[in-house]
């Protein structure tokens, strides 16, 4: 689906989660509330440092990006909406959205340390051939997610370090690894 599908779809699920598998969980909702005020934070918020905006722009052929998320994931309320605007002025690079637990299931052929971890970017040249995969996290909140996990933190202490390194960061580790990926 397209951005605008994606954030429609997000939409309903927050005003009749009853219609949505899975959102029925208190919880699990709760937090998907949480991350769409954080998704439509960052849309009004961050934009592409230049140095980003004018490789993003510089991109001379056409890319397929996929993008596999799922409202209810954390990560991707940070990094979906900042991907989208990193692409949205290129008309090159299509953004393609893959709900994680729907066909066609891309999410099978990058799994991360055996799990379905998302969001996942697969970025593909016109032929359909794999120019670069990231996700689901940002290198720094990954390895800070690790080291908590190793020290036996509950989840919703990492949850909270999480959203806090997202904030701090501001969108930076996402653009210098997404450019460097390509500039490969």
């Amino acid at each position: 689906m397209q951005f605008e599908e994606y954030v429609s779809y997000f939409k309903a699920i927050v005003e009749n989660p009853e219609n949505y598998e899975g959102y029925q969980d208190e919880e699990i909702f709760n937090y998907t509330k949480l991350n769409w005020s954080r998704m439509n934070r960052w849309l009004k918020k961050f934009e592409p440092n230049a140095e980003t905006a004018s490789f993003m722009n510089g991109i001379a052929t056409k890319q397929h990006w996929i993008l596999i998320t799922e409202p209810w994931c954390g990560d991707a309320a940070h990094s979906v909406p900042m991907i989208y605007q990193m692409v949205k002025s290129n008309p090159l690079l299509v953004l393609d959205i893959q709900l994680r637990d729907s066909e066609p299931y891309t999410i099978n052929q990058y799994l991360t340390n055996g799990g379905k971890s998302i969001p996942k970017l697969v970025i593909r040249n016109e032929q359909g051939d794999d120019l670069a995969v990231w996700g689901p996290r940002p290198q720094g909140c990954t390895d800070l997610f690790v080291m908590m996990k190793g020290k036996g933190a509950e989840f919703n202490d990492i949850k909270e370090e999480i959203q806090k390194w997202y904030n701090q960061d501001k969108g930076v580790a996402i653009q210098e690894e997404l450019v460097d990926i390509l500039s490969r």
